[in-house]
């Protein structure tokens, strides 16, 4: 018989008795989890095992966010709740959070200083412009829209030793394009030009399933059109980048980084051919090289330096973390800099100063996930055990316990279930960029979070899907995967209706 332990999460328990093995971290990184006791780390290991009883739910699966999760009306406004077991005091900070997600800056000089520095050079007016409803962003969907929830990431090769030692050292992630800098930003302030136009072209792809169906891929190539302050480096590398969805990254920050590099398998020595690594980065906070986890290449190591590499190269707003940073402008674009910013004195030499980015870090960090619907739906449990043979779970990893040491009460020692390892992974010469960035080369992704993929169309009002909206369904997505997944892959294309059928069902239920 089972003896329940005294550790619990808010409303949970952890069961059972293993012991973990952590391995493949570099430098100083823990190999242990420092925050519990070898009996706790054992029932830890017990509870995030993934299951192979697929005949009903596991318990506590509906509850994607543990017991922060938002249970309620599911609408599009599913990805916008606080944690739900925040205190009211921390729900007050949250609210102040989201309505400096939601301002729109101006440009500078304005009547209102507290929002003016927009630019001069950017991409959109506010975080929740890309991040509609706090969902996912698109491409864009005619030839007459302009980009405003995707961008193209820009950066040149190393052409000398000094630049190679500063990519090794990771000091810098990337080497940016003497003009364009490291983001190509096509809106600017009155009096003043963009700098140019992200181009698209699409060339269909037919794959014939096993069954004899023909899905369409959509293949994209990518150009620059319309530069406006010259010529880029001959050498320039694109990539395309749509805002992902907000929701739960508070959690994924929290989730120790022992447990992430425990599925660190860069020299596949396990030989199952997946061999997912780490990012490496610089927390400009700290200066110190830490475990990437966000961003579509897991090129920053927390939500704070996430969000002030947003503010500078989407919005063009200086931050403490990134300051005298005015939308990416570079030397040589002397309009641009030769323009007024909206720094503030009194409150420091930034437009965003750290009163600012706090309450947008609080906000990004608490965006519950929403609760997963139809858990014990024959046909979503049939999906799931398929997502589970198949080896989905080798990069997804379904679950993980937080930290007990997390800043914020509410996010400590809880069970989630992220489907996600947060490592960077080949994904083939069909999803390639072909841009280095950190330790990810030009074939390597981060494995996206699964959590509430299901309600991307509720919450986004569409379906489009994988780091530059190419996908237009879950079953594109999967076809798209190669390289590390391209086994998995091919099994799913080979599957009948059915199993198919099940195998979207149990997404959508994520």
């Amino acid at each position: 018989m089972l003896r329940r332990t005294s550790i619990a999460f808010v409303g949970f328990a952890i069961w059972g008795a293993t012991v973990l093995s952590v391995g493949g971290a570099p430098g100083d990184v823990p190999q242990n989890r420092t925050d519990l006791t070898d009996e706790q780390l054992a029932r830890v290991v017990a509870v995030t095992k993934p299951t192979d009883d697929f005949t009903k739910p596991e318990q506590f699966e509906n509850k994607s966010g543990g017991a922060g999760t938002f249970v309620g009306v599911i609408d599009e406004n599913a990805y916008s709740h606080f944690t739900q077991n925040m205190s009211f005091a921390d729900q007050e900070q949250f609210n102040l959070g989201n309505a400096l997600f939601r301002k729109e800056w101006v440009s500078a000089p304005s009547s209102t200083d507290a929002s003016d520095g927009l630019g001069p050079i950017f991409n959109s007016r506010s975080c929740q412009t890309c991040h509609l409803k706090d969902g996912r962003g698109h491409p864009p969907m005619t030839a007459q829209e302009r980009a405003s929830s995707m961008f193209l990431r820009l950066s040149v090769p190393p052409k000398n030793a000094d630049e190679e030692a500063m990519l090794a050292a990771h000091a810098v992630n990337v080497l940016p394009d003497p003009t364009y800098g490291t983001q190509l930003q096509n809106f600017a302030v009155p009096g003043l030009l963009g700098e140019g136009e992200m181009v698209i072209d699409y060339t269909d792809v037919p794959v014939e399933l096993g069954d004899g169906t023909i899905v369409t891929l959509r293949s994209p190539e990518y150009s620059l059109a319309d530069l406006n302050y010259g010529p880029a480096d001959p050498d320039i590398m694109l990539s395309p980048r749509v805002a992902p969805p907000m929701i739960g990254l508070g959690l994924l920050e929290v989730v120790p980084a022992a447990d992430i590099l425990a599925h660190a398998d860069p020299d596949d020595a396990d030989g199952d051919g997946i061999s997912g690594k780490p990012n490496w980065v610089t927390n400009p906070a700290n200066g110190e090289v830490e475990l990437g986890r966000f961003g579509w290449k897991a090129g920053e190591a927390t939500i704070r330096a996430q969000s002030a590499g947003a503010f500078a190269g989407d919005i063009g707003i200086s931050t403490p973390l990134v300051p005298h940073n005015y939308g990416d402008c570079t030397e040589n674009e002397p309009e641009c800099l030769a323009m007024p910013n909206g720094e503030q004195e009194a409150l420091g030499p930034t437009e965003a100063p750290d009163p600012v980015l706090d309450l947008v870090n609080f906000y990004s960090q608490n965006l519950a996930v929403p609760e997963r619907r139809n858990s014990g739906d024959a046909n979503v449990l049939a999906g799931k055990e398929l997502f589970y043979n198949i080896g989905c779970v080798s990069c997804h990893t379904p679950k993980y316990v937080t930290s007990r040491n997390a800043d914020n009460t509410f996010q400590q020692f809880q069970l989630i279930w992220p489907y996600t390892d947060m490592l960077l992974h080949d994904m083939g010469e069909g999803l390639a960029d072909h841009r280095p960035e950190g330790e990810a080369d030009g074939y390597e992704w981060r494995t996206p979070p699964l959590w509430g993929i299901g309600l991307t169309e509720t919450v986004s009002g569409h379906t489009l899907l994988l780091h530059d909206g190419r996908a237009r369904s879950l079953l594109e997505a999967v076809l798209w995967h190669g390289g590390e997944a391209q086994n998995a892959r091919d099994i799913v294309a080979g599957l009948d209706k059915t199993d198919r059928d099940n195998l979207i069902a149990f997404l959508e239920s994520l």
